[in-house]
Formats: structure tokens, sequence, C-alpha cells
């Protein structure tokens, strides 16, 4: 009666701690207690029924005698034919078989796989990053998992979506090493993401660390929060086709707004101050051109990070055909236009010196004819004040 009670009160007392099963396909925890049934055999001798085991801690198949032995430590056959495992470890993997006769005289065999488990503290990451940069890679952080059997998995998550690695804007780096006494993993994930130009100014990390064993629960680290950091962008710009050439009404004009290679922002135009209600689009294309496409033009692109930004504005004028100019586009023209007046005012000013040389040329001749007629009239001169001079000798001595 005492053995029969304390049998009883064995199996009480391993069912709340460890484990008592009767399936062929056992986990068990680590460092816990774990008693398998022999099925068949009675609960209170005499008994015929062998266990028999081949895990990590015997090389062939080990038979366990009723009676004990130096194997109590590790796994002993208690009074009601169940087999006790005081504190399974990683080596007690493998497989248990039991072998009984019941009193009437049947055979039944039980088998059981063991496998053993231990669940690791919460994961952490460690050095994250304190901001990230757009267009590079940056390294997030590195998450840490100590202390679990089997190693399990380490996965990284993006705003509550699992990232994959892709090996161009995520990439993980895995490293797993395993204690020497305990067996136990430590596994090690560094994460690498290059952002997006334009996207979202702040991303949100986690790591989760999945057990190597079915219906066990992931554990998760805490969030951390980064900002995107985005250098001031440069100033946007509207080209126009054709570049400084004549438009005519029908014709096509092409607004094209320059920006950073950014394919997330969002492009909005603007005609005379007024927002145009089309869908977003870096190119404004006209056709048909009439009087009242002319205005002014610009375009706004939205960063999420630095907000709006407008460009200066380009003025598109449109003129009849008959006209000097049949149409122009200003702004972008701006240059043409000041080349133009410049070789104008080049003219202008060639042609002055050319003036003021052949003025000066004229009077210089017309200073030249006019010496010899003064020297002809000197020589008139001269030639009567001589005839004059003997008509007055004469005249003087034909006197008085």
């Amino acid at each position: 009666m005492a053995a029969g009670a304390a049998a009883g009160a064995w199996v009480l007392v391993l069912s709340l701690w460890g484990a008592v099963v009767g399936d062929r396909n056992i986990t068990a925890r680590i460092g816990k207690p774990l008693v398998l049934n022999c099925r068949g055999a009675p609960k209170k001798p005499p008994q015929q029924l062998e266990w028999k085991l081949n895990t990590g801690r015997t090389e062939a198949w080990k038979v366990l005698s009723p009676e004990g032995g130096s194997w109590d430590s590790v796994a002993r056959v208690l009074p009601n034919g169940s087999l006790l495992l005081p504190a399974v470890g990683i080596q007690d993997e493998g497989t248990f078989r039991c072998q009984a006769t019941s009193r009437n005289g049947k055979e039944m065999r039980s088998t059981y796989q063991v496998r053993v488990y231990q669940i690791p503290g919460k994961p952490e990451i460690v050095s994250p990053a304190s901001e990230l940069m757009p267009g590079v890679p940056n390294k997030v952080g590195t998450c840490v998992s100590e202390g679990g059997y089997p190693a399990g998995t380490l996965n990284w998550h993006s705003d509550r979506k699992l990232l994959i690695p892709d090996g161009k804007g995520v990439s993980v780096l895995e490293e797993t090493t395993r204690h020497p006494q305990t067996g136990l993993f430590t596994l090690q994930s560094a994460l690498m993401v290059t952002p997006a130009w334009g996207g979202a100014p702040h991303l949100t990390f986690s790591c989760s660390f999945s057990p190597g064993l079915p219906r066990r629960r992931a554990l998760h680290t805490a969030s951390i929060q980064l900002r995107v950091w985005e250098p001031v962008p440069p100033e946007v710009q509207v080209m126009v086709q054709p570049e400084g050439g004549k438009l005519v009404r029908g014709g096509t004009v092409t607004l094209t707004c320059e920006t950073p290679a950014q394919s997330s922002l969002q492009i909005h135009w603007i005609k005379d101050g007024i927002p145009l209600h089309l869908a977003p689009s870096p190119v404004l294309l006209l056709n048909d051109v009439e009087f009242d496409d002319g205005g002014s033009y610009s375009c706004v692109a939205t960063y999420p990070s630095h907000g709006p930004q407008e460009s200066p504005a380009v003025h598109v004028v449109i003129e009849a055909e008959e006209g000097p100019i049949a149409g122009s586009v200003e702004g972008q023209g701006l240059g043409t236009v000041a080349l133009a007046l410049g070789i104008l005012g080049g003219l202008g000013i060639a042609a002055l010196l050319i003036g003021a040389i052949m003025w000066r040329r004229q009077r210089r001749q017309r200073e030249e004819r006019k010496a010899p007629e003064n020297q002809e009239e000197e020589e008139e001169r001269a030639e009567l004040n001589q005839s004059e001079e003997p008509e007055a000798a004469e005249s003087g001595a034909a006197g008085p």
C-alpha cells in the first residue's frame, strides 16, 4: 500500500510540475522533468516491461533496468512502469521505447520521439542608428537573441510589415553561435536599408524571434523610430520645348518640371497663379495652342520632408501668324533676346564710328580744295599791286 501511494504521489507531482504524456511526439522544456507512460503495463508489481532508449547520451540502444542503476540521475523506471527524466537536457533528444505485458498476457509497445526546447530572453536591438540618409545603405541596428534552443530565426519589420531581404534596398547580415557548455544558441541579425528619396520622413523598425518549434509564440523587440534626413533639394525648374523657338497658333508646347530623381514626388502645375486641375505629372503638354493658352506657368514639387517648392515662372506668349514674330517663349528665351539686343547695339555703335570717320574725311578734302584757291587769289593780288606801283611812279613824274 505504501509503495502504491508513493507511486501515485510521484505521478501527481510530476503531472503538475513537468509533463505526463502518452503521445508519440513529445516536446519538453530544458531543465524540466518529463514522464513517459508505458502503455499496457500493470500499475502495481509484479510487472513485465522493458524500457530502452537511443539518445544523444548513448551510442546505441540502452536498456534500463527497473531495479535502477547508474542511470537513475538521467532516467529511471517508476513503480507504476512509467519512465522519469528528472531534468530534460539537449542530450535527451531521441527515441524512447517501452514493451510491456499485461496481466492477461497481451504485449503492448510505446514509442516516443522526444525533442527539447528553451525559450530565449526577449530579443533587443543594439547599437541603433540615430538617423538615416536616402539613396545610400544605412545600418539600422543589430537584433540579438540569446539562450534559445533550437536556434530559431530573427525577422525584421518596418511599420509592422515583414521586411524581406532583396539585396538592394534591404539586406540582412546574420550570425549564429552556440554556447560550448549549455548548447544554447545566440542569434545576431544586422539590418541595412536604403531609404528612397522623397519617402516618409520617419521609419519605424522592430525585430522578432520565431522559435524553431511549431505552436510557439514569436517574441518581439520594442520598436525604434528613425528620422530620414534629406538635404535641402535643389531648385525646381521648368524647361520649355521648343527652346527659344517660335510658336504659332495651333502649335504644341511641352513644359517639363525638372526635379531631383525622386519618383515619389507629387508634381502640380500653376497658370497665372491659379492651380490647374490636372492629374499630378512632371510634363504639361499644350496642343493646338490659342491666345488664351498664353500666360505664366510654374510647377510645384511636394517633398515629404521639406514641403512644397515652386519653380520660377516661365511666360508663354502666343501671337498671330502674320505678326513680326509668330510666337515666342519668354523666361527661358531672355538670354536670346539679350544677345540680339547686344548685337543691334554693337551694329549701332559701329555705324556711328563709320559716320564720324566719313565726316572727318570729307571735311579734310574740303579744306584741301580751299587751300589752292586762296593761293591763286594771293598771286592775283600780288600782280595787281605790282602793276599799280609803276603807274603811280609815272603819274608822279608827270606832275608839276
